[in-house]
Formats: structure tokens, C-alpha cells, sequence
């Protein structure tokens, strides 16, 4: 959960990359979906750590884990993070690989942040393109 002493890092363009927040006497930044970016650091590290990661990692393939008898390949549409005591969620959607005449697949919404049951896919995931 994001709290008071976490300071928003925005890219120049203002898309949120993350969050850098007091660690003792250092600074931890965090990334988007709540998860550590840095180890604890100095200010600008930890700034810089959430720079050279960026947000484009967001449009990669992610496994979900305990929706079906395997894990499901998912893509991220929607991160809201906690806000104001609102909890905030992770909305993600079945893969389809980009085709855009299949129906719309289905989608879960997962609590904010991240869940270790969404996951970066493993190399021994089954191959999504096969039953």
C-alpha cells in the first residue's frame, strides 16, 4: 500500500514510473506494481533505478498462476495502485496474442500490489499456443 511518505517519480512526460520512499537513512524505490527497485540507495539511484526500468516491461507476457489446472498467459491492461485508502488493483486479460477478431478474452482483477500468483513467464511454462 502507498503511503504518505512515498513520493511519486514521474517521467518527463508524467507517466508514473514508481515511487522512492524512506529506508532507514536511505531511499527505496519501488516500481508501479508495488514491487523493489532498488536495494536501499541514495536519492538519485534510487531515481535512476526506476528510470532504466521504465514502464514498457508492463506490455510483456505474465503468467497467473491458480485460475486454471496451468497458468494462464496474461497481458496487464489496467495497474491502479492504493490511493486515498481506496484498494488498488491489477487487471489483466487472457493473451491473445493481438488477435483483434477472436471475442474479447477473459479478465481477472488482482489486488494491488502485485500478487506472487502474477508472475514473469518461466521456461518451464507450458507453450501457450497449444491445449
Amino acid at each position: 500500500m502507498t503511503r504518505p511518505d512515498w513520493t511519486p517519480h514521474r517521467r518527463d512526460d508524467g507517466e508514473l514510473l514508481g515511487w522512492i520512499h524512506p529506508a532507514g537513512d536511505d531511499w527505496l524505490a519501488v516500481d508501479v506494481l508495488g514491487r523493489p527497485a532498488s536495494a536501499p540507495t541514495d536519492w538519485l539511484d534510487a531515481e535512476a533505478a526506476l528510470e532504466e526500468r521504465g514502464i514498457a516491461w508492463l506490455a510483456d507476457p505474465w503468467m497467473l498462476d491458480g485460475e486454471a489446472e496451468r497458468p494462464l498467459r496474461v497481458r496487464i491492461v489496467e495497474v491502479t495502485p492504493d490511493r486515498d485508502g481506496v484498494p488498488g488493483r491489477i487487471v489483466v486479460k487472457v493473451d491473445d496474442f493481438g488477435d483483434v477478431t477472436r471475442p474479447p478474452t477473459e479478465r481477472f482483477e488482482l489486488p494491488w500490489p502485485i500478487p506472487s500468483r502474477l508472475r514473469p513467464p518461466r521456461p518451464d511454462d507450458p507453450d501457450p499456443r497449444t491445449l
